[in-house]
């Protein structure tokens, strides 16, 4: 385990995203300040920290959606001034905070946008198959306006919308939030279903508890730098980790 930017490993093949010295500020506060880590193909990647330790900026940052300075690589490429729906196109799949949905499309509506790049109609109709297994309420819901679902429901749109732009990593920002127990195991499970079936996925997530059990790694940020890194098992029972963010 490390107290600051290490990849927990010195292998370097099967990097799907290389963040380096990636600092983003607003006006002159610096929300993330230099930080450096690597998610692996087929990884389950966490970040976890207090609000305001910018996990969600480097999420952001990684979509192209916020100004930033140092290296985003992704699949060997430099993703600096490449517009944010290029990205998509590319394979980068962002869940924000709030999940973004739009309250009064249906969920089939919702759906159909994310593949508004993609030609593959046949593969586009076996998508929808996979996110309705995956998330079943969605199909009984296919004719409901996204606004009327509920927290959890709407999550699951948002999962299963990034899921249609057939993202090849998931970058995902606080799920659980304002969710039910009940439901954030739910999501966690189906999570853990998708990472299973191929996708790699960069997790922000507030309840660390959760997020450390179905990391492969993880990254601990405080005030815009990684305090410390490790598998999911060596931060879970870090005393550091268990004071701050499992309850003791």
């Amino acid at each position: 385990m490390s107290q600051n930017d290490t990849s927990g490993a010195a292998q370097t093949d099967g990097i799907v995203l290389s963040v380096k010295d990636l600092t983003v500020a607003y006006g002159n506060i610096k929300a993330v300040k230099g930080i450096s880590f690597e998610v692996r193909e087929g990884e389950i990647v966490t970040l976890i920290g207090a609000n305001g330790a910018g996990k969600s900026s480097t999420l952001r940052a990684i979509s192209c959606m916020l100004p930033y300075s140092g290296h985003i690589i992704y699949k060997g490429r430099d993703l600096r001034n490449i517009p944010a729906d290029k990205i998509v196109a590319m394979g980068i799949a962002h869940v924000p905070e709030g999940r973004g949905i739009f309250g009064n499309l249906t969920v089939m509506e919702n759906l159909k946008l994310a593949t508004w790049q993609r030609k593959d109609q046949v593969e586009i109709a076996k998508d929808y198959g996979r996110v309705f297994s995956l998330f079943p309420r969605l199909r009984e819901r296919g004719n409901q306006l996204g606004g009327t679902l509920s927290g959890g429901e709407q999550q699951m749109l948002a999962v299963a919308r990034a899921l249609m732009s057939r993202g090849k990593i998931l970058l995902l920002d606080e799920p659980s939030m304002g969710l039910a127990p009940v439901l954030v195991r739910e999501i966690f499970r189906v999570l853990t279903e998708i990472n299973q079936a191929g996708t790699t996925i960069l997790l922000v997530e507030q309840n660390a508890n959760m997020a450390l059990r179905v990391a492969s790694r993880g990254y601990v940020l405080e005030t815009g730098t990684i305090a410390l890194s490790g598998t999911g098992a060596e931060l879970r029972g870090h005393p550091k980790v268990k004071e701050a963010y499992l309850g003791g």
